[in-house]
């Protein structure tokens, strides 16, 4: 059964008031960012995203809408996968201290799209069993999903099968907005216990069929409304087939391997060791930080690095985000939000590099 919700505001309290640190989009440095709000006064109403390869701008809406934005440069995985975290601290006196395990704060995710939505669960598979404050924060969270009802340019969620719906489980609430000029109200749905807890706390009423069928349709449209696309292929087999095809060079003389794609992408997982010590050399630190296979030391063994190319470095990022992570996770590492895209700073096309490969595939076959 679904209900309206006419404003965010009770929402966005009933949860601080539960003891949990609401993250959701905002504006911020002329880019809609995932921070912490105190209010849903925060929210981004009446902004929207123009983004290409390489291109992201913000503009004016003629309404409310507080999701109509493309993904931004930030992903959640942000919150539950730190960038950086202390491993160990020593002294000279050899007296090694862990970290005291600190509580985890209780997040409250509020406006996840299906295809973030879906890389939270990817992530889950990757590090959910391995990585002990991961798990503990992930058990910890509460999800409000939005529906996508205004695709960026830069989307392909769609074909990546990840949305723009909110079928299934995975969240605690599930939204659709539905905008009209200075009117904004949610068709909402309960999809846990929590989630139901949090909704017969605060004010809302019955939504009719109108809304109900209004809500399904904008999502409907929406799907046809993608900016990108994969092509309709095995991407695993495709992939497996083409490590040596011309298109890798081709790309590496466009790639900057600067890993703002890995950076922003909501699914990638990698990590790396550092150790520092003071100027007195008293004192040492170990922590660990996100890396990336762009890196040229990120496939260093003894006596140098395996993929001193760019073309090598690209083209394991790629394969192994839609082909060989299916070896790995037994599924595509891509859930279609288009960020690598938007992020590049030469505007390379994921999507586009993939169907090369395919045509160039075909030909040759």
């Amino acid at each position: 059964m679904s209900v309206l919700l006419r404003s965010l505001g009770p929402l966005v309290e009933r949860l601080r008031a539960d003891g949990y640190r609401v993250m959701g989009p905002t504006v911020r440095d002329g880019a809609i960012v995932l921070a912490e709000l105190d209010s849903a006064d925060e929210l981004p109403y009446g902004w929207e995203t123009t983004t290409g390869p390489g291109r992201y701008r913000l503009h004016r809406r003629d309404d409310r809408a507080a999701f109509a934005h493309a993904a931004g440069p930030t992903s959640w995985r942000s919150f539950l996968h730190p960038a950086k975290r202390p491993l160990w601290t020593a002294d000279r006196d050899l007296a090694v201290t862990e970290p005291q395990p600190q509580p985890q704060p209780r997040y409250a995710f509020l406006g996840v799209r299906a295809c973030d939505l879906h890389a939270i669960a990817v992530t889950d598979r990757v590090l959910g069993k391995v990585d002990g404050e991961y798990a503990r924060r992930r058990a910890a969270l509460f999800i409000v999903a939005v529906a996508c009802t205004e695709p960026g340019a830069t989307c392909f969620c769609a074909s990546a099968g990840q949305g723009p719906g909110l079928d299934g489980a995975g969240c605690d609430l599930a939204m659709t907005e539905l905008a009209d000029g200075a009117s904004v109200r949610y068709v909402v749905e309960v999809r846990s216990a929590a989630g139901g807890a949090v909704l017969s706390a605060i004010p809302t009423e019955a939504a009719d069929a109108w809304e109900v069928n209004s809500a399904r349709e904008a999502v409907k449209l929406a799907a046809g409304r993608m900016g990108r696309s994969l092509p309709e292929v095995d991407l695993r087999e495709l992939l497996a087939g083409a490590l040596d095809h011309p298109r890798w060079d081709e790309v590496a003389d466009r790639c900057l391997a600067c890993a703002n794609c890995t950076m922003a992408c909501p699914t990638c997982f990698c990590t790396t060791v550092v150790d520092s010590t003071d100027l007195t050399g008293d004192h040492a630190e170990r922590w660990l930080r996100w890396d990336s296979c762009f890196d040229l030391d990120y496939s260093y063994l003894h006596g140098g690095p395996v993929r001193v190319s760019t073309r090598s470095r690209y083209r394991q990022w790629l394969t192994h985000k839609l082909g060989t992570w299916h070896d790995q996770f037994r599924e595509s590492g891509c859930v279609g939000c288009g960020r690598c895209i938007t992020w590049c700073p030469v505007g390379i096309d994921i999507t586009e590099e993939v169907a090369a490969l395919a045509a160039g595939t075909q030909v040759e076959g």
